[in-house]
């Protein structure tokens, strides 16, 4: 376990909870954490009453087939940029039945970076009942699992402020 783990199982139960209360369910649309926000959220009881589904959007084609994601968005910005983040939260909610989605695509390295989208490079959107927020965090070059969890961190938190 890492040290950020308790800080991840913290934010997803205030999260269960919060969504309990408010009667939301949430889904996750996840690039480079690969499930680990879902996973995280259902380490918590009670998350069958919270998160509607989480969809595993790694590759372009995933992005495009379960979330709808433009194919002109992933040519012209790349899959790791605020406008395809926000087209993968947007899809979401149109095919789930949450009110808040939370979507993330970054790189977490060790390789795949470049000058332009250096390694770490991580962006967030999240769409829900305010409208939809997006966040770009460079967590830098600190290690795979570490830009991970700091995504899962950052998702958490901004699915909280989005309901």
């Amino acid at each position: 376990m890492s040290e950020r783990s308790d800080e991840i199982i913290g934010l997803a139960e205030r999260l269960v909870r919060h969504f309990a209360d408010k009667g939301l369910m949430l889904a996750t649309v996840e690039s480079c954490t690969g499930g680990l926000v879902a996973g995280a959220v259902t380490e918590i009881a009670g998350s069958s009453a919270v998160l509607d589904r989480g969809f595993v959007t790694y590759t372009n084609e995933a992005k495009m087939d379960l979330v709808g994601v433009d194919p002109a968005a992933l040519a012209a910005h790349g899959a790791v940029s605020e406008t395809v983040a926000r087209q993968m939260a947007e899809g979401g909610l149109s095919h789930s039945r949450a009110a808040v989605s939370v979507a993330i695509t970054g790189i977490a390295g060790p390789g795949g970076g470049s000058d332009a989208k250096p390694v770490g490079l991580v962006h967030f959107a999240c769409a829900g009942p305010k409208g939809i927020i997006h966040k770009e965090c460079r967590f830098g070059a600190i290690g795979r699992q570490a830009v991970r969890e700091a995504s899962v961190i950052q998702a958490l938190q901004m699915a909280l402020e989005a309901s």
